[in-house]
């Protein structure tokens, strides 16, 4: 039973595709009535700061620009066990301090029973609120896996 599904989303705005976790989280917000035991969570590049919301949740989602070794411009989604080789090369100083977090976490005993991350790789980290058009289209395909996710837990609660 899920008492608690918490979805964070991690980046900076101010980067360009950088910014696609916290987008893809208001994304999902707005688009979205889930009960209140659906907590979604901009977490920007706050790093250490977001360990309770990682720990809190019996599940969590993370939506975070990412580049795994072989990739395709596509949505990602990795569960569990798949998450510790993910990331190819550092884009930020939040995307180290993830990875932290998840061992952190484990080293305490408070992983969540569910981890998901959902990421696009980026085409444009240059200085520019805003997305570009190709992680643009892409958002509602990972607004959507979320969903499906999240619908899937609630189910099973």
């Amino acid at each position: 039973m899920f008492d608690r599904i918490n979805v964070i989303g991690l980046g900076n705005v101010l980067y360009g595709d950088e910014g696609f976790g916290v987008e893809a989280v208001k994304s999902f917000l707005e688009s979205s009535d889930y009960p209140d035991s659906v907590q979604c969570i901009d977490g920007g590049t706050q790093g250490i700061y977001l360990l309770d919301y990682l720990e809190s949740g019996d599940a969590v989602i993370v939506f975070d620009a990412l580049i795994p070794l072989d990739y395709d411009r596509k949505v990602y989604v990795y569960r569990n066990e798949e998450l510790p080789g993910f990331i190819h090369r550092k884009m930020s100083s939040h995307q180290m301090g993830f990875s932290e977090l998840i061992g952190l976490a484990r080293l305490r005993g408070n992983m969540p029973r569910e981890i998901v991350l959902i990421g696009i790789p980026p085409k444009d980290l240059e200085l520019g609120i805003g997305l570009s058009s190709e992680v643009s289209a892409l958002l509602p395909e990972a607004v959507l896996a979320a969903k499906e996710i999240v619908d899937e837990w609630l189910s099973v609660s």
